[in-house]
Protein backbone atom coordinates (compact mmCIF):
# COMPACT_ATOMS: atom_id res chain seq x y z
CA UNK A 1 0.00 0.00 0.00
CA UNK A 2 1.12 3.29 -0.76
CA UNK A 3 2.09 5.48 2.17
CA UNK A 4 -0.29 8.15 1.57
CA UNK A 5 -2.94 5.89 1.68
CA UNK A 6 -2.35 4.28 4.91
CA UNK A 7 -3.02 8.16 5.86
CA UNK A 8 -6.85 7.88 4.54
CA UNK A 9 -7.53 6.33 7.79
CA UNK A 10 -5.97 8.62 10.38
CA UNK A 11 -7.98 11.67 8.74
CA UNK A 12 -11.63 12.26 10.63
CA UNK A 13 -13.64 14.88 9.62
CA UNK A 14 -12.79 18.39 11.44
CA UNK A 15 -9.36 16.96 12.34
CA UNK A 16 -6.36 18.89 10.80
CA UNK A 17 -3.42 16.24 10.27
CA UNK A 18 -0.05 18.25 9.86
CA UNK A 19 1.91 16.50 6.78
CA UNK A 20 5.07 16.05 5.05
CA UNK A 21 4.09 16.86 1.64
CA UNK A 22 7.31 16.40 0.09
CA UNK A 23 6.32 12.28 0.52
CA UNK A 24 3.24 12.82 -1.78
CA UNK A 25 2.46 10.77 -5.05
CA UNK A 26 1.38 13.11 -7.05
CA UNK A 27 2.03 16.99 -7.40
CA UNK A 28 -1.52 18.48 -8.64
CA UNK A 29 -4.82 15.83 -9.14
CA UNK A 30 -6.98 18.08 -11.10
CA UNK A 31 -10.35 17.71 -9.88
CA UNK A 32 -13.54 18.12 -12.48
CA UNK A 33 -10.64 17.23 -14.87
CA UNK A 34 -13.48 16.38 -17.56
CA UNK A 35 -15.44 19.32 -17.45
CA UNK A 36 -15.13 21.60 -20.11
CA UNK A 37 -12.49 24.23 -17.72
CA UNK A 38 -11.39 21.45 -16.32
CA UNK A 39 -10.10 19.69 -19.67
CA UNK A 40 -8.49 23.22 -20.50
CA UNK A 41 -6.63 23.52 -16.77
CA UNK A 42 -5.11 19.86 -17.80
CA UNK A 43 -4.40 20.33 -21.52
CA UNK A 44 -2.29 23.95 -20.58
CA UNK A 45 -0.18 22.10 -17.65
CA UNK A 46 0.68 19.36 -20.81
CA UNK A 47 1.02 21.95 -23.29
CA UNK A 48 2.89 24.30 -21.16
CA UNK A 49 4.66 22.57 -19.10
CA UNK A 50 5.24 18.68 -20.28
CA UNK A 51 4.51 15.70 -17.72
CA UNK A 52 8.76 14.85 -17.17
CA UNK A 53 9.15 17.28 -14.27
CA UNK A 54 5.06 17.56 -12.97
CA UNK A 55 3.23 14.51 -11.18
CA UNK A 56 -0.09 14.96 -12.28
CA UNK A 57 -3.39 12.68 -11.94
CA UNK A 58 -6.98 13.54 -13.43
CA UNK A 59 -9.83 12.93 -11.09
CA UNK A 60 -13.36 13.27 -11.30
CA UNK A 61 -16.75 10.66 -11.23
CA UNK A 62 -16.77 9.09 -13.95
CA UNK A 63 -14.07 6.71 -15.06
CA UNK A 64 -15.23 6.48 -19.09
CA UNK A 65 -14.54 10.19 -19.23
CA UNK A 66 -11.63 10.31 -17.62
CA UNK A 67 -10.36 7.81 -19.93
CA UNK A 68 -11.53 9.77 -22.94
CA UNK A 69 -9.23 12.91 -21.54
CA UNK A 70 -6.81 11.12 -21.40
CA UNK A 71 -6.54 9.78 -24.82
CA UNK A 72 -7.09 13.01 -25.28
CA UNK A 73 -4.46 14.47 -23.74
CA UNK A 74 -2.16 11.67 -25.78
CA UNK A 75 -2.64 13.87 -28.62
CA UNK A 76 -0.17 16.71 -27.36
CA UNK A 77 2.12 14.50 -25.24
CA UNK A 78 2.06 10.54 -25.45
CA UNK A 79 3.06 10.34 -22.19
CA UNK A 80 -0.06 11.25 -21.08
CA UNK A 81 -0.97 7.58 -21.63
CA UNK A 82 0.13 6.68 -18.03
CA UNK A 83 -1.55 9.77 -16.09
CA UNK A 84 -3.21 8.52 -12.99
CA UNK A 85 -7.11 8.25 -12.99
CA UNK A 86 -8.95 8.75 -9.53
CA UNK A 87 -12.78 8.29 -8.93
CA UNK A 88 -14.71 10.11 -5.88
CA UNK A 89 -17.65 12.41 -5.72
CA UNK A 90 -18.08 15.91 -4.46
CA UNK A 91 -20.37 14.97 -2.31
CA UNK A 92 -18.41 11.65 -1.00
CA UNK A 93 -16.05 12.86 2.05
CA UNK A 94 -14.36 9.32 2.18
CA UNK A 95 -13.23 9.06 -1.59
CA UNK A 96 -12.31 13.04 -1.49
CA UNK A 97 -9.83 11.78 1.53
CA UNK A 98 -8.52 9.31 -0.21
CA UNK A 99 -7.38 11.72 -2.99
CA UNK A 100 -6.44 14.54 -0.81
CA UNK A 101 -3.91 12.85 1.06
CA UNK A 102 -2.07 11.59 -2.33
CA UNK A 103 -0.87 15.15 -3.77
CA UNK A 104 0.75 18.23 -2.74
CA UNK A 105 -2.54 19.92 -4.42
CA UNK A 106 -5.71 19.87 -5.29
CA UNK A 107 -6.86 22.34 -8.27
CA UNK A 108 -10.48 21.90 -8.87
CA UNK A 109 -13.16 23.51 -11.13
CA UNK A 110 -15.91 21.74 -10.01
CA UNK A 111 -18.72 24.36 -9.10
CA UNK A 112 -21.04 25.70 -8.25
CA UNK A 113 -18.95 25.58 -5.10
CA UNK A 114 -21.27 26.50 -2.59
CA UNK A 115 -23.05 23.31 -3.98
CA UNK A 116 -19.96 20.93 -4.46
CA UNK A 117 -16.93 22.68 -2.56
CA UNK A 118 -16.96 22.31 0.91
CA UNK A 119 -16.78 18.63 1.15
CA UNK A 120 -13.12 18.71 -0.58
CA UNK A 121 -12.20 21.50 1.47
CA UNK A 122 -12.58 20.07 4.28
CA UNK A 123 -10.88 17.21 3.16
CA UNK A 124 -7.67 19.18 1.70
CA UNK A 125 -7.67 21.34 5.32
CA UNK A 126 -7.69 17.59 7.22
CA UNK A 127 -5.11 16.44 5.27
CA UNK A 128 -2.58 19.20 5.12
CA UNK A 129 -3.11 19.66 1.07
CA UNK A 130 -3.08 23.16 -0.63
CA UNK A 131 -5.69 23.47 -2.81
CA UNK A 132 -6.63 26.36 -5.44
CA UNK A 133 -9.95 26.96 -7.54
CA UNK A 134 -12.20 29.02 -9.48
CA UNK A 135 -14.95 30.32 -7.21
CA UNK A 136 -16.52 33.66 -7.32
CA UNK A 137 -18.89 32.78 -4.86
CA UNK A 138 -18.43 35.26 -1.84
CA UNK A 139 -21.10 33.45 0.92
CA UNK A 140 -19.30 30.11 0.12
CA UNK A 141 -15.82 31.86 0.65
CA UNK A 142 -17.29 33.36 4.25
CA UNK A 143 -18.41 30.13 4.74
CA UNK A 144 -15.17 28.02 4.57
CA UNK A 145 -13.84 31.04 6.43
CA UNK A 146 -15.69 30.80 9.26
CA UNK A 147 -15.80 26.70 9.01
CA UNK A 148 -11.99 26.17 8.19
CA UNK A 149 -9.45 28.54 8.54
CA UNK A 150 -8.41 28.08 11.53
CA UNK A 151 -7.84 24.19 10.95
CA UNK A 152 -6.22 25.50 7.61
CA UNK A 153 -3.29 27.36 9.53
CA UNK A 154 -2.88 24.47 12.15
CA UNK A 155 -2.35 21.96 8.88
CA UNK A 156 -0.86 24.37 6.97
CA UNK A 157 -3.22 24.16 3.88
CA UNK A 158 -3.35 26.31 2.44
CA UNK A 159 -6.82 27.46 0.70
CA UNK A 160 -6.22 29.85 -2.34
CA UNK A 161 -10.24 30.95 -3.88
CA UNK A 162 -10.27 32.88 -6.99
CA UNK A 163 -7.61 31.75 -9.05
CA UNK A 164 -9.41 32.97 -12.29
CA UNK A 165 -10.60 35.49 -14.41
CA UNK A 166 -11.99 36.38 -10.86
CA UNK A 167 -10.42 37.88 -8.89
CA UNK A 168 -6.12 37.31 -9.89
CA UNK A 169 -6.38 40.23 -12.40
CA UNK A 170 -7.54 42.47 -9.46
CA UNK A 171 -5.85 40.94 -6.88
CA UNK A 172 -2.59 40.26 -8.20
CA UNK A 173 -2.83 43.93 -10.61
CA UNK A 174 -3.45 45.84 -6.86
CA UNK A 175 -0.12 43.50 -5.51
CA UNK A 176 1.71 44.92 -8.54
CA UNK A 177 0.91 48.39 -7.95
CA UNK A 178 1.32 48.01 -4.16
CA UNK A 179 4.78 46.83 -4.55
CA UNK A 180 5.58 49.63 -7.42
CA UNK A 181 4.95 51.81 -4.51
CA UNK A 182 7.21 49.85 -2.26
CA UNK A 183 10.38 49.47 -4.47
CA UNK A 184 10.13 53.80 -5.12
CA UNK A 185 10.57 53.60 -0.91
CA UNK A 186 6.45 54.88 -0.99
CA UNK A 187 3.06 53.98 -0.23
CA UNK A 188 -0.01 53.10 -1.74
CA UNK A 189 -3.06 54.27 -0.56
CA UNK A 190 -6.03 53.72 -3.07
CA UNK A 191 -6.16 51.32 -6.08
CA UNK A 192 -9.04 51.82 -9.13
CA UNK A 193 -9.37 48.71 -11.57
CA UNK A 194 -10.96 49.70 -14.72
CA UNK A 195 -11.94 46.66 -16.86
CA UNK A 196 -12.25 47.33 -20.34
CA UNK A 197 -11.71 45.98 -23.58
CA UNK A 198 -12.98 42.48 -23.34
CA UNK A 199 -13.57 39.74 -25.76
CA UNK A 200 -15.01 36.47 -25.03
CA UNK A 201 -18.03 34.74 -23.69
CA UNK A 202 -19.36 33.63 -20.33
CA UNK A 203 -18.99 30.86 -18.58
CA UNK A 204 -21.19 27.89 -18.19
CA UNK A 205 -20.03 27.08 -14.48
CA UNK A 206 -20.11 31.08 -13.71
CA UNK A 207 -23.60 31.32 -15.21
CA UNK A 208 -24.45 28.23 -12.80
CA UNK A 209 -22.59 29.70 -9.68
CA UNK A 210 -24.98 32.91 -10.52
CA UNK A 211 -28.37 30.71 -10.44
CA UNK A 212 -27.28 29.12 -7.42
CA UNK A 213 -26.65 32.52 -5.52
CA UNK A 214 -29.98 33.66 -6.57
CA UNK A 215 -31.50 30.40 -5.22
CA UNK A 216 -29.64 31.00 -1.46
CA UNK A 217 -30.64 34.74 -1.61
CA UNK A 218 -34.29 33.12 -1.75
CA UNK A 219 -33.55 30.66 0.90
CA UNK A 220 -32.04 32.53 3.07
CA UNK A 221 -31.34 36.57 2.58
CA UNK A 222 -28.10 36.33 4.90
CA UNK A 223 -26.33 35.99 1.79
CA UNK A 224 -27.51 39.36 0.68
CA UNK A 225 -25.49 40.93 3.12
CA UNK A 226 -22.56 38.61 2.46
CA UNK A 227 -22.37 39.93 -1.05
CA UNK A 228 -23.27 43.35 -0.54
CA UNK A 229 -20.89 43.86 2.50
CA UNK A 230 -17.21 45.42 1.23
CA UNK A 231 -15.84 43.71 3.99
CA UNK A 232 -17.21 40.58 4.05
CA UNK A 233 -14.14 38.40 3.31
CA UNK A 234 -12.21 40.16 6.01
CA UNK A 235 -10.76 38.29 8.94
CA UNK A 236 -13.55 37.61 11.96
CA UNK A 237 -13.13 41.02 13.89
CA UNK A 238 -11.37 42.82 11.91
CA UNK A 239 -13.05 46.66 11.94
CA UNK A 240 -14.06 47.72 8.68
CA UNK A 241 -12.47 50.30 5.96
CA UNK A 242 -13.40 52.98 4.65
CA UNK A 243 -14.84 51.86 1.21
CA UNK A 244 -18.09 51.93 0.55
CA UNK A 245 -20.44 49.66 -1.81
CA UNK A 246 -19.25 48.93 -5.74
CA UNK A 247 -20.36 51.28 -8.11
CA UNK A 248 -24.17 51.33 -9.10
CA UNK A 249 -24.27 54.01 -11.82
CA UNK A 250 -22.77 55.36 -14.69
CA UNK A 251 -20.14 58.06 -13.90
CA UNK A 252 -16.94 59.90 -15.68
CA UNK A 253 -13.31 59.23 -13.84
CA UNK A 254 -11.40 62.00 -14.55
CA UNK A 255 -7.77 60.90 -14.26
CA UNK A 256 -8.54 57.62 -16.77
CA UNK A 257 -10.70 60.07 -19.05
CA UNK A 258 -13.07 57.72 -19.57
CA UNK A 259 -16.73 57.06 -18.63
CA UNK A 260 -17.55 53.91 -16.64
CA UNK A 261 -19.94 51.57 -15.50
CA UNK A 262 -20.57 48.67 -12.60
CA UNK A 263 -18.50 45.65 -13.34
CA UNK A 264 -20.23 42.30 -12.46
CA UNK A 265 -17.32 40.42 -11.22
CA UNK A 266 -16.22 43.92 -8.39
CA UNK A 267 -18.88 42.44 -6.11
CA UNK A 268 -16.13 39.47 -5.42
CA UNK A 269 -13.12 40.95 -6.83
CA UNK A 270 -12.98 43.92 -4.19
CA UNK A 271 -13.60 41.78 -1.29
CA UNK A 272 -10.71 39.69 -2.68
CA UNK A 273 -8.50 42.41 -2.75
CA UNK A 274 -9.29 44.02 0.72
CA UNK A 275 -8.72 40.19 2.14
CA UNK A 276 -5.51 39.89 0.55
CA UNK A 277 -4.68 43.60 2.19
CA UNK A 278 -5.59 42.36 5.59
CA UNK A 279 -3.87 38.78 5.18
CA UNK A 280 -0.06 40.93 4.38
CA UNK A 281 -0.71 42.24 7.86
CA UNK A 282 -1.74 46.08 6.74
CA UNK A 283 0.79 46.09 3.56
CA UNK A 284 -1.41 48.26 1.59
CA UNK A 285 -2.26 50.38 4.23
CA UNK A 286 -5.00 50.37 6.85
CA UNK A 287 -7.27 52.92 5.02
CA UNK A 288 -6.28 51.84 1.70
CA UNK A 289 -9.41 51.72 -0.49
CA UNK A 290 -9.99 50.13 -3.74
CA UNK A 291 -13.00 50.06 -6.17
CA UNK A 292 -13.64 48.45 -9.72
CA UNK A 293 -15.72 49.02 -12.84
CA UNK A 294 -16.04 48.64 -16.16
CA UNK A 295 -14.74 51.45 -18.70
CA UNK A 296 -16.65 52.31 -21.57
CA UNK A 297 -14.58 55.04 -23.27
CA UNK A 298 -14.44 58.52 -23.76
CA UNK A 299 -17.01 60.84 -25.37
CA UNK A 300 -20.43 60.48 -26.32
CA UNK A 301 -20.14 56.59 -27.33
CA UNK A 302 -18.13 56.20 -24.22
CA UNK A 303 -21.19 57.43 -21.90
CA UNK A 304 -23.83 55.38 -24.08
CA UNK A 305 -21.84 52.42 -23.28
CA UNK A 306 -21.75 52.86 -20.00
CA UNK A 307 -25.97 53.37 -19.73
CA UNK A 308 -26.33 50.11 -21.60
CA UNK A 309 -24.10 48.42 -19.66
CA UNK A 310 -25.73 49.90 -16.30
CA UNK A 311 -28.91 49.15 -17.41
CA UNK A 312 -28.22 45.18 -18.41
CA UNK A 313 -26.40 45.07 -14.79
CA UNK A 314 -29.99 46.70 -12.99
CA UNK A 315 -31.49 44.00 -15.09
CA UNK A 316 -30.11 41.03 -14.80
CA UNK A 317 -30.40 39.99 -10.51
CA UNK A 318 -34.37 40.39 -11.02
CA UNK A 319 -34.00 38.11 -14.59
CA UNK A 320 -32.09 35.63 -12.67
CA UNK A 321 -34.89 35.49 -9.56
CA UNK A 322 -37.67 35.55 -11.87
CA UNK A 323 -39.30 32.35 -13.22
CA UNK A 324 -40.03 33.10 -16.30
CA UNK A 325 -37.28 35.00 -17.13
CA UNK A 326 -34.26 32.67 -14.97
CA UNK A 327 -36.05 29.65 -17.63
CA UNK A 328 -35.40 31.67 -20.35
CA UNK A 329 -32.00 32.30 -19.90
CA UNK A 330 -31.58 29.47 -18.51
CA UNK A 331 -32.28 27.61 -21.43
CA UNK A 332 -29.99 30.36 -23.47
CA UNK A 333 -27.09 30.46 -21.78
CA UNK A 334 -24.29 27.55 -21.83
CA UNK A 335 -24.42 25.40 -19.30
CA UNK A 336 -21.87 23.63 -17.09
CA UNK A 337 -19.25 21.73 -19.35
CA UNK A 338 -20.02 23.86 -22.26
CA UNK A 339 -17.55 26.42 -23.76
CA UNK A 340 -16.52 27.78 -26.91
CA UNK A 341 -14.30 26.83 -29.84
CA UNK A 342 -10.17 27.05 -29.51
CA UNK A 343 -10.37 29.10 -32.69
CA UNK A 344 -12.82 31.36 -30.28
CA UNK A 345 -10.95 31.36 -27.05
CA UNK A 346 -7.61 31.91 -28.86
CA UNK A 347 -9.58 35.08 -30.70
CA UNK A 348 -10.31 36.41 -27.20
CA UNK A 349 -8.70 38.93 -25.27
CA UNK A 350 -9.22 41.52 -22.02
CA UNK A 351 -7.31 44.56 -21.20
CA UNK A 352 -7.52 46.42 -17.23
CA UNK A 353 -6.39 49.74 -16.17
CA UNK A 354 -5.04 50.41 -13.03
CA UNK A 355 -4.73 53.90 -11.50
CA UNK A 356 -2.92 53.67 -7.98
CA UNK A 357 -2.75 56.84 -5.79
CA UNK A 358 -0.12 57.26 -2.55
CA UNK A 359 2.91 58.98 -1.31
CA UNK A 360 6.53 59.01 -2.64
CA UNK A 361 9.31 58.60 0.11
CA UNK A 362 8.92 62.05 0.78
CA UNK A 363 5.41 61.41 2.18
CA UNK A 364 4.07 63.75 -1.24
CA UNK A 365 1.73 62.54 -3.25
CA UNK A 366 2.27 60.26 -6.03
CA UNK A 367 0.46 58.62 -9.04
CA UNK A 368 1.13 55.20 -10.75
CA UNK A 369 -0.69 53.98 -13.20
CA UNK A 370 -0.78 49.55 -14.34
CA UNK A 371 -1.78 47.31 -16.58
CA UNK A 372 -3.11 43.63 -17.01
CA UNK A 373 -3.99 41.81 -19.69
CA UNK A 374 -4.71 38.58 -21.05
CA UNK A 375 -4.24 37.39 -24.81
CA UNK A 376 -7.35 34.77 -24.95
CA UNK A 377 -10.81 34.58 -23.64
CA UNK A 378 -10.80 35.60 -20.06
CA UNK A 379 -13.33 33.06 -18.93
CA UNK A 380 -11.46 30.08 -20.66
CA UNK A 381 -8.21 30.33 -21.98
CA UNK A 382 -6.51 33.12 -19.71
CA UNK A 383 -8.84 31.72 -16.76
CA UNK A 384 -6.81 28.16 -16.87
CA UNK A 385 -3.64 29.25 -17.82
CA UNK A 386 -4.22 31.37 -14.01
CA UNK A 387 -5.31 28.55 -12.18
CA UNK A 388 -2.87 25.98 -13.48
CA UNK A 389 0.22 28.45 -12.89
CA UNK A 390 -0.93 29.14 -9.35
CA UNK A 391 -1.35 25.36 -8.54
CA UNK A 392 2.36 24.83 -10.23
CA UNK A 393 2.91 27.65 -7.58
CA UNK A 394 1.61 26.02 -4.78
CA UNK A 395 3.63 22.71 -5.80
CA UNK A 396 6.79 24.21 -6.45
CA UNK A 397 7.43 27.59 -5.48
CA UNK A 398 9.12 28.30 -1.92
CA UNK A 399 6.74 30.11 -0.40
CA UNK A 400 6.26 31.53 3.29
CA UNK A 401 2.48 31.96 3.39
CA UNK A 402 1.09 30.04 6.24
CA UNK A 403 -2.03 27.74 6.09
CA UNK A 404 -5.40 29.08 6.02
CA UNK A 405 -8.23 30.17 4.16
CA UNK A 406 -6.52 32.84 1.83
CA UNK A 407 -6.16 34.65 -1.58
CA UNK A 408 -3.69 34.74 -4.75
CA UNK A 409 -2.02 37.74 -3.85
CA UNK A 410 -1.14 37.15 0.24
CA UNK A 411 -0.44 33.49 -0.78
CA UNK A 412 1.55 33.91 -4.30
CA UNK A 413 2.53 37.50 -4.20
CA UNK A 414 5.67 37.90 -6.66
CA UNK A 415 6.13 33.96 -7.57
CA UNK A 416 3.06 33.79 -9.15
CA UNK A 417 3.60 37.46 -10.94
CA UNK A 418 6.53 36.61 -12.13
CA UNK A 419 5.07 32.83 -13.55
CA UNK A 420 2.04 34.76 -14.88
CA UNK A 421 4.26 37.01 -17.08
CA UNK A 422 6.45 34.39 -17.99
CA UNK A 423 3.38 32.50 -19.11
CA UNK A 424 2.66 35.56 -21.86
CA UNK A 425 -0.04 37.68 -19.75
CA UNK A 426 0.64 41.33 -19.41
CA UNK A 427 1.52 42.27 -15.47
CA UNK A 428 3.24 46.11 -16.60
CA UNK A 429 3.49 48.90 -14.08
CA UNK A 430 3.48 52.04 -17.06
Amino acid sequence: MHPALSLCARVEYGTAVSTDLSDREYDIVCWGATGFTGALVVEYLIEHHGLSGLRLALAGRDRDKLEALRRRMCEIDPAAAKLPLLIGDSLDRPSLDAIAVRTKVVCTTVGPYAKYGEQLVAACVAAGTHYCDLTGEAQFIRRMIDRHHEAARESGARIVNCCGFDSIPSDMGTYMMHRAFEQRGGQVRRVRMFVGETKGGASGGTIASALNIADEIKRDRSVLQVLSDPYSLYPTGEPAGQDGRDQAGVRKDKDLGMWTAPFVMAAINAKVVRRSNALLDFAYGRDFRYAESASTGAGAKGLIGAAVVTAVMTAAIPALAFGPTRRLLAKKLPKPGEGPSREAREAGFFVARLIADGVDASGDPMQLRGRVEGVNDPGYGETSKMLGESALSLAFDPLDSPGGLRTPASTMGDRLLERLRAAGMTFRVE
